[in-house]
């Protein structure tokens, strides 16, 4: 009944502060003993949002996240520095201002090419699929999309064999 009566009544506004405001100093931030690639990811844990999650990521110079794949959507902004992505069969080229789009279950990886450290705002989907129990993601470590296609071909080949 408690359920009936708050979808009814939703002009309910004392929400409090708590997480309406995070500081990006507050970010815990992981580094490639945790992500498993040279790229750090700064969690922002305050933020109460319920479907979405939202992270920092720095690629170093010269460097490039791990090959993945996740079942939710990601969008990264670029804060700063430059580089290029390999989504799928796809190669994009990107740089400070730009938004790269991630869709779900595609392999993708993140390079740095420029002068600078990149800075990225990661926004994602997982917080909704993580309360359906529907969230999965897969490393294929450090290795790019063209060489980890090459070596599935090869392993199904010779499966058929």
């Amino acid at each position: 009944m408690a359920q009936l009566k708050k979808l009814k009544n939703r002009d309910r506004q004392d929400i409090g502060a708590e997480g309406l405001v995070v500081h990006s100093e507050d970010a815990i931030w992981l580094d490639a003993s945790v992500t498993g690639n040279p790229s750090e990811i700064g969690v922002l844990l305050d933020i109460p949002a319920r479907t979405m999650e939202f992270y920092l990521q720095r690629i170093p110079v010269g460097a490039a996240t791990d090959l993945q794949r996740h079942v939710h959507e990601s969008v990264h902004f670029v804060l700063e520095g430059e580089g290029y992505s390999e989504i799928g069969e796809q190669v994009v080229r990107w740089k400070k201002g730009d938004f790269v789009y991630t869709p779900p279950w595609i392999w993708h990886r993140h390079y740095n090419t420029g002068t600078v450290t990149v800075e990225m705002l990661l926004i994602e989907n997982s917080r909704l699929l993580e309360a359906l129990d529907a969230n999965r993601r897969e490393s294929a470590g450090l290795i790019d999309y063209r060489t980890w296609a090459k070596q599935k071909r090869e392993e199904e080949e010779g499966g058929r064999r």
